[in-house]
């Protein structure tokens, strides 16, 4: 069986539709690309806050892609071998859950209780902020 289309595309979309089409599109792009540069800064500055809170060297590498991996692997005192579940594909799935355990522990560590370490990894756009630049509740016991 072989279909035939006779459907005829003529392309008359007027110039000023297109235009308007278009602008639209760049409009919501960009509308959407400042939003993303936004949370990535308040992301970066609240991860930078966290490492000074713990005396973690290197505080700049927030702002740095794969490095603010590492300061966060830092931070929560995990192996840094671990990197390796959050850049190979198929095992970074892994990486998804280990996510929820070193935000666990850097509320842990900011004297926070467990459950927003979990919405940390959550809602990071809202709990860490929260962590960085609230007071401790519980401080943490020096052993």
């Amino acid at each position: 069986m072989n279909p035939q289309y006779n459907y005829s595309y003529q392309g008359n979309v007027p110039p000023e539709a297109a235009a308007g089409m278009f602008a639209l599109g760049a409009g919501l792009f960009l509308f959407v690309m400042i939003l993303v540069i936004i949370f990535y800064i308040i992301l970066a500055l609240s991860l930078m806050k966290i490492a000074k809170r713990t005396n973690t060297d290197n505080a700049w590498f927030a702002w740095i892609p794969i490095l603010n991996l590492i300061l966060m692997l830092q931070i929560a005192k995990r192996p840094m071998w671990w990197l390796v579940f959050f850049l190979v594909p198929f095992i970074n799935i892994v990486g998804i859950v280990l996510q929820f355990v070193i935000w666990v522990d850097i509320a842990k560590l900011l004297g926070k209780p467990t459950w927003v370490g979990i919405l940390a990894g959550l809602i990071p756009i809202i709990f860490v902020p929260y962590l960085a630049f609230s007071g401790n509740e519980n401080p943490p016991v020096a052993t």
